[in-house]
């Protein structure tokens, strides 16, 4: 009797919590599937704001849904007031608009009608040059709190289940976790080996993060560095650029996952100095760990399930070129392009028409992505050779960086240690060579 009735509070509590935000347009489905784009591990969802489409990072890191970069397409708010918010960054606060009661719509079968909005205002805050794809705004806490969501990492798909019965045969060989729901962010606890012992510790779940693991140093008692380590740019937070110390620690491990030598960001004391942070939190566990499982997440219900996928045991690459680079923009490029001629064939015989082969060519003209360098390493194989902040890049290895995406060219720079590559960039108008070898500057030492 006592099963029965904490399964009859579970389904209530799962309705109950079902009320308002997102819904199922249609209540009888089991579940909807919807297609994300997978950029450098983050999920990339389309969403049509008021009438609009545009796209979103999904991102369980954030407890507000935030907009910015609208790319001049005009989105019309209501109940407008203008507010302040902190966020990971060296700056206090950032402004912003705040609009309520907004339609957000995926694929018209999952509409939230009362969705309240964080509109940036400064310009310069634009996560898609750092991406190499469009993207407008955030999105988290009121994307998952009502529903399960199983995110496929393999087949790039989410899959919001309407149905706990479908859900339940779904996640039979995954591994359960609790998580806890606070600041509307869920948290879990993992083991962290820094060299050889094992620490309990709190850790953020952040799909929005492409890194392993963030540690706050300054939040755990006694920390010290691993070394090798090094100073780094880790990423742009709303209030600005983060930055702190890269290296690897031994391990990483909950139920019977483990990482060994995983990487790990460090954020420097100024760049959290203003984050609103919940107690006992240690750091975060972010998309390089998540690319590697089938998940689901189930806030309704406070759990979170993983099963390894064909990712598992990839190893923990890091950018060996020192370069960090940005898509700056699109630019009109001209190929030459060979094509067919029709002729017509006329004589006493006969008349008809055939297709030669012929040397004609004409010109096509295609928009495609300028890729520039924000800034190189200190002492990296990039910067020793030369390169620096400001070169557009033009060619790696002989082919042309316009044909290329962000992600296919830092997947080149994370390769192989000792691979020499060819680097052709544009300086002033001049177009200048380099040859880089590419190293790890943080490789794992046992201590």
């Amino acid at each position: 009797m006592k099963s029965t009735l904490i399964l009859v509070f579970t389904i209530f509590h799962f309705l109950l919590n079902a009320q308002d935000g997102f819904q199922f347009v249609d209540k009888k489905l089991d579940k909807i599937e919807i297609k994300f784009v997978n950029v450098n591990n983050l999920i990339i969802i389309p969403i049509n704001v008021n009438g609009v489409d545009l796209n979103f990072l999904l991102d369980t890191g954030v407890s507000e849904t935030v907009l910015f970069s609208l790319e001049n397409k005009e989105v019309n708010f209501k109940n407008v007031e203008k507010l302040k918010f902190t966020g990971l960054g060296e700056n206090i606060d950032i402004e912003a608009l705040r609009s309520i009661n907004n339609r957000l719509s995926i694929s018209n079968q999952f509409v939230d009608s009362t969705q309240s909005l964080n509109i940036i205002l400064d310009e310069s805050f634009n996560i898609s040059t750092s991406l190499g794809y469009p993207v407008n705004g955030i999105i988290g806490y009121s994307f998952f709190k009502n529903y399960p969501i199983e995110v496929d990492y393999v087949s790039e798909k989410l899959r919001i289940y309407q149905n706990e019965n479908k859900l339940s045969k779904r996640v039979k060989k995954h591994e359960v976790f609790n998580i806890s729901l606070e600041l509307n962010k869920p948290y879990m606890f993992a083991d962290v080996e820094m060299t050889r012992e094992k620490k309990s510790s709190k850790l953020l779940l952040d799909s929005g993060n492409t890194d392993s693991i963030w540690l706050f140093p300054t939040l755990i008692p006694g920390f010290n560095y691993n070394r090798p380590n090094i100073d780094d740019y880790l990423g742009a937070g709303f209030s600005g650029d983060i930055y702190g110390k890269r290296s690897r620690i031994h391990g990483l491990y909950f139920g019977r996952f483990e990482f060994i030598t995983p990487l790990v960001a460090m954020p420097d004391a100024t760049s959290i100095a203003h984050l609103q942070l919940v107690p006992d939190r240690k750091g975060s566990i972010g998309s390089e760990i998540f690319r590697r499982f089938n998940m689901v997440f189930d806030y309704p219900n406070e759990k979170v399930y993983f099963k390894k996928n064909k990712y598992y045991d990839d190893p923990f690459l890091f950018d060996l070129s020192g370069l960090e680079v940005r898509q700056n923009g699109l630019s009109w490029e001209k190929d030459l392009v060979k094509i067919e001629t029709k002729t017509k064939n006329i004589n006493s015989l006969e008349i008809g028409s055939t297709f030669t082969n012929t040397e004609d060519f004409q010109y096509k003209f295609t928009l495609k992505p300028k890729f520039i360098i924000a800034g190189t390493r200190k002492n990296s194989p990039a910067q020793l050779a030369g390169l620096q902040k400001g070169d557009i890049l033009v060619k790696i290895d002989d082919k042309k960086t316009s044909d290329m995406t962000l992600s296919k060219i830092n997947k080149i720079l994370k390769s192989q240690e000792g691979k020499i590559i060819k680097i052709e960039a544009e300086r002033n108008g001049t177009t200048v060579i380099y040859n880089i070898t590419l190293k790890d500057p943080i490789p794992y030492e046992e201590h």
